[in-house]
């Protein structure tokens, strides 16, 4: 197999960013940097793709924002705090949308490529599955939203889904809900993980039982919150609280509450992650609320710290969300 601009990054102990910079020259590579890509480059018998390195040696400022849902409102406040920052900087903002698909995912990052794009902040498809060697492999950095990835050690900027599901559920524990169900996200979904894991912490701390029927995985999209709340409330013994895993499976939880009689907070306690406009909505609905706007400020002013050639370890940065409690959920705190 051709030798590639990471293994030569791997044998120097550098970033395939630094590799590339110093195969283009770049005065910011230290000497000594320089001299141990040399060296590599060297042993290994690297030669630098031509039309790769044009890539970097002509990019543009132009960052690339990649997000996997345009019609989740999370990623309206988000995508302003990455256009302001990048704004304020002089560097412009292209959008792309993947609709949770790995391959449009992928066409995307070969156009970040082909566009000579100075970076990227993504949001992954699939906390497994996605792939970024197309943009690594030529230096181009990255820093992930919302989700990150298990296998590529990059930045990324998330909340503290754990922590804030977990609050969640303890509020509808202390209202009263004793059998309390979930619609949880894919399984490739770090968030989805996240948020049950903090769902199931809740219940074991308050001592009640988890019952396996009452987590149902939706697919972070209205039509899967409809059908999972609909099974839900089917079940021979209905749940008597409701932790919904984001806002578009909310609109469809609602829509299957509404079609069965089910009111709220008096047949069941609800409570949802991501924050939307609720207005619409009598009585409003209890929510983890996510700082969209700081997430998408912190992954630009991170990203361009790395398109400025700044070397440091990899940046995990987690954000506090908070829950905003509503009359979906209030009832007299018990025992």
């Amino acid at each position: 197999m051709a030798v590639t601009i990471r293994d030569v990054a791997a044998l120097a102990g550098v970033s395939p960013a630094t590799v590339s910079r110093a195969l283009n020259g770049d005065e910011r590579v230290a000497a000594e940097l320089r001299e141990r890509v040399a060296v590599a480059v060297a042993k290994l018998g690297y030669r630098p793709n031509s039309q790769a390195r044009s890539l970097r040696t002509r990019a543009t400022k132009v960052l690339g924002l990649i997000i996997s849902d345009i019609q989740n409102p999370f990623f309206t406040a988000l995508a302003r705090g990455v256009e302001d920052a990048a704004s304020e900087r002089d560097y412009s903002v292209v959008l792309a949308n993947t609709d949770e698909s790995l391959d449009k995912e992928l066409r995307y990052l070969e156009v970040a490529a082909a566009e000579r794009m100075a970076g990227v902040i993504l949001s992954p498809s699939s906390t497994g599955a996605s792939r970024i060697d197309t943009l690594t492999d030529r230096g181009i950095p990255v820093v992930t939203i919302d989700r990150r990835l298990q296998w590529a050690e990059v930045d990324s900027v998330t909340v503290n889904n754990r922590a804030a599901a977990e609050q969640a559920v303890e509020h509808l524990i202390a209202a009263g809900a004793r059998r309390i169900a979930m619609i949880t996200g894919p399984a490739d979904a770090s968030t989805a993980t996240s948020r049950r894991a903090g769902y199931r912490a809740a219940l074991h701390d308050a001592g009640l039982e988890r019952d396996p029927a009452l987590e149902i995985r939706g697919d972070y999209r209205i039509e899967g919150g409809r059908a999972a709340a609909a099974a839900l409330l089917a079940l021979p013994q209905p749940p008597d609280g409701l932790f919904v895993g984001n806002n578009l499976m909310m609109v469809g939880a609602l829509d299957a509450l509404a079609r069965a009689g089910v009111r709220f907070p008096g047949d069941l306690l609800l409570a949802g992650f991501d924050e939307m406009s609720w207005s619409a909505f009598a009585p409003p609905i209890t929510l983890v609320e996510q700082p969209s706007y700081d997430i998408g400020r912190h992954a630009t002013e991170l990203l361009l710290r790395r398109v400025n050639g700044e070397e440091f370890p990899s940046q995990h940065i987690v954000l506090p969300a908070q829950l905003r409690i509503r009359e979906s959920s209030r009832r007299a705190a018990v025992a």
